[in-house]
């Protein structure tokens, strides 16, 4: 059955969604199943001793075996060193941007029609050619690249969310951006201006909090495990996990425990919601200013605003949605799972691109619980030098290009070829 893909590669996870077409029309996108009890998988590449990669896998603690964060390095020409190798920050995308499509054909049989990759506001030109040339020599040459924030309000458009000029608070594992998009007939929705935090903050900055309030409740047995060889590594390593758990469930609950594990058994530390909402106000507080000062920077009133978009897995906590209420006039939306919300967005456009639409009026429309009408303009058509994609303006465009520093690159496969490469049958995701 023919089906388009859509990628968002995040700083600590990376999730796909597909959109197939059936004799009703094209299907609503659909998240895929990335991950073994997840939709999403860790951003992260990581080379065994025999040169082997595999991806997601956040309990290896080789940290030289394991590249991360690599997707806020695209465009620095300084490589990362993975199991000995120098590999620029782009390559590493490309190579798991081709395990996410491998992964997919494996389960649909067949390759995609197209392929969006969503990518952060902030880039220009500059590091989308650097990532579409990797895409290229990787092999994935019909891939168009759109602006997170872009495919985060085409997901909520289809989903009935109306409004033309719309505020984007994309709050990351690692990183923020706040973003203003406008729907400008016959091209979508354009990104009108971003800017991301003075100080890198995203969902690991919460998490860390969390642990220094919990270290700080501990006894001092526990406080000596957590600062002492030859375990102290792992333990913090567990601690920051379990902070992450406890953090995502006070989306919902009011209270929990952290549960750690000690000689004596097991130690439960209380942990409410206003406990670490004390903790992380100020910085979110921050945030909410970023996305008031760049609405008026591109020329807006706040009360101009049809709304705001709430995208990311942190954008889930209710202090989020309380700050950006009490700084913007209108309606906030956020996603059940926002983290998958550009994914969605991506697939979405992705059909936009192999099945242009007649009608070119405001938005999708859901004709059933399964499949939809588009009726959203053409985002981008494709190019074959060397590979589709979407050109927005130059807004935060990064660096123009710089004398380049020779690197020698990991070999990188083929579209096919990828699986020798990572054992991506019965291999870890």
């Amino acid at each position: 059955m023919p089906y388009v893909l859509g990628i968002d590669i995040g700083g600590t996870t990376t999730s796909a969604a597909v959109s197939r077409l059936s004799s009703a029309g094209w299907a609503a996108p659909e998240v895929v199943r990335l991950g073994v009890r997840s939709a999403a998988v860790p951003s992260v590449l990581h080379v065994s001793g025999d040169g082997a990669l595999t991806v997601g896998d956040p309990d290896q603690l080789d940290a030289g075996r394991v590249a991360r964060g690599f997707i806020r390095r695209v465009g620095d020409d300084v490589p990362l060193i993975v199991g000995g190798e120098p590999c620029t920050p782009q390559a590493l995308v490309a190579v798991l941007a081709m395990w996410v499509v491998e992964r997919v054909l494996a389960h649909e049989g067949e390759p995609a029609e197209q392929v969006v990759i969503s990518h952060p506001a902030s880039w220009g030109a500059y590091r989308r050619e650097l990532l579409h040339q990797a895409l290229w020599d990787i092999g994935l040459a019909t891939v168009t690249l759109l602006p997170e924030p872009v495919a985060a309000a085409e997901s909520h458009a289809a989903r009935g969310w109306g409004g033309g000029t719309l505020g984007v608070f994309s709050l990351g594992g690692t990183e923020f951006e706040a973003s203003v998009v406008r729907w400008a007939d016959p091209v979508g929705f354009r990104l009108l201006g971003s800017a991301s935090a003075v100080e890198p903050f995203g969902g690991a900055d919460i998490d860390e909090a969390l642990v220094g309030h919990v270290r700080s409740r501990l006894d001092k047995q526990m406080r000596h495990l957590y600062a002492s060889a030859p375990h102290a590594r792992a333990a913090l390593f567990g601690l920051r996990r379990e902070c992450q758990r406890v953090k995502e469930d006070l989306t919902a609950a009011l209270e929990t425990d952290v549960i750690l594990t000690a000689s004596h058994g097991q130690v439960r530390v209380p942990v409410n919601r206003a406990d670490l909402e004390e903790l992380i106000r100020p910085a979110l507080r921050v945030s909410v200013d970023t996305l008031v000062r760049v609405v008026r920077t591109c020329g807006l009133r706040p009360s101009e605003l049809d709304g705001v978009l709430l995208v990311g897995g942190a954008a889930r906590m209710p202090l989020v949605a309380e700050l950006v209420r009490a700084a913007l006039p209108g309606p906030v939306s956020v996603e059940p799972e926002p983290q998958t919300t550009a994914a969605a967005g991506a697939a979405l456009a992705a059909v936009q691109i192999v099945a242009p639409p007649a009608v070119r009026s405001h938005g999708p429309v859901w004709t059933s619980q399964a499949t939809w009408t588009s009726q959203l303009p053409v985002v981008a058509s494709p190019n074959p030098e060397p590979a589709p994609h979407v050109e927005q303006d130059d807004t935060g465009a990064g660096p123009p290009p710089r004398p380049p520093v020779k690197i020698t690159p990991l070999k990188l496969p083929r579209m096919r070829s990828a699986q020798r490469l990572f054992g991506l049958v019965g291999g870890h995701p």
